[in-house]
């Protein structure tokens, strides 16, 4: 039989193995391991888990560690990534801070809803639950019924974590505008002719369609401002562009002008019925607060800026010498 010192010894050895291991880098069966653990998942089963993506150990081992640790209830849900030299101590620290490997998908300013949705379904490692629903069916799902869809979402850069619903970052963004919309509508310029939040959401998104160069999104909300204010006719192309959806081939033709609608801003007075893109916060802003301006006019140089004039005649000498070339 073995003496009490023997036994220690034993003992002891299989304690400092054990110690050594924590820190020496697990064996996997590529480069990167991910491992997507679920809520309510068990200690035994995230060991498990882990060694049926490609840690090659006993998941006992890895087991026993999380529990000896006393962190096994720490362990979060989320989605993790290991790679060659991660260890089992960092293994379970990565999974007890919830350092999750994430993914991310960025909605651009001036964005179609369609374009947007286009977008969330290329987004890699997002389960596309919103992908059968209709526009109206999509606002409902997000606790707006009734709302049109179109605008409703900040353009950013989201992040995510692998496995989640395209709703979860749907959300975020709706929220995201929401939020954004009530803090510039606070700060609009005391005599704006918009009368709703809404309406400086519309607003915006023309701005933003507009505008070629940042430093003039103030003179064109300026100008569409101004033309609210007396009445006339807004007559910019980007909304008949929205308005004719799929059939708008690239070329915007008179009779398309002339087709009445009501996303024909040449036709139809005042604001569309809704946003026509994604307007940023920028847009938001000059929207609410715009430069002031006398102008009512303004025609792309060809460059990105555009020429303002006050006056129908200046307007038309630009139009003259920019789009159609005369001196």
């Amino acid at each position: 039989m073995w003496s009490t010192a023997a036994v220690l010894v034993v003992v002891a050895a299989a304690a400092v193995a054990a110690w050594l291991w924590l820190d020496r880098p697990l064996p996997l069966a590529a480069e990167r391991v991910e491992l997507s653990v679920e809520p309510g998942s068990n200690p035994r089963a995230v060991a498990q888990a882990w060694v049926d993506a490609g840690v090659m150990v006993p998941p006992r081992w890895l087991y026993e560690w999380f529990r000896w640790s006393g962190q096994a209830r720490h362990i979060r849900a989320g989605s993790y990534e290991i790679h060659a030299g991660a260890t089992p101590r960092s293994l379970l620290d990565k999974m007890v801070r919830g350092d999750e490997t994430l993914e991310q998908v960025r909605f651009i300013e001036g964005w179609t809803l369609r374009q947007l949705r286009a977008e969330l379904a290329r987004a890699p490692h997002l389960r596309p639950a919103s992908a059968g629903l209709s526009d109206a069916e999509l606002m409902a799902a997000l606790g707006s019924p009734g709302v049109p869809a179109e605008g409703r979402f900040f353009p950013d850069t989201y992040a995510y974590s692998r496995g989640v619903s395209d709703l979860t970052v749907l959300r975020r963004a709706h929220r995201t505008m929401q939020r954004r919309l009530e803090e510039v509508w606070a700060e609009r310029a005391p005599d704006t002719p918009l009368k709703s939040p809404d309406e400086a959401l519309i607003l915006a998104s023309i701005i933003e369609k507009e505008t070629g160069r940042p430093e003039e999104r103030g003179l064109v909300a300026g100008v569409f401002v101004n033309r609210l204010r007396i009445g006339m006719l807004l007559q910019t192309d980007p909304t008949v562009i929205y308005g004719l959806g799929e059939a708008f081939d690239g070329n915007l033709r008179k009779r398309d002008l002339l087709a009445d609608g009501p996303y024909n801003s040449y036709t139809r007075a005042g604001l569309p019925p809704t946003p026509i893109a994604l307007p940023g916060l920028a847009s938001l802003r000059a929207a609410v607060r715009p430069q002031p301006t006398k102008a009512l006019y303004f025609v792309a140089r060809g460059d990105g800026s555009s020429h303002f004039s006050e006056t129908l005649a200046e307007h038309n000498r630009a139009v003259n010498r920019y789009q159609r070339g005369a001196r």
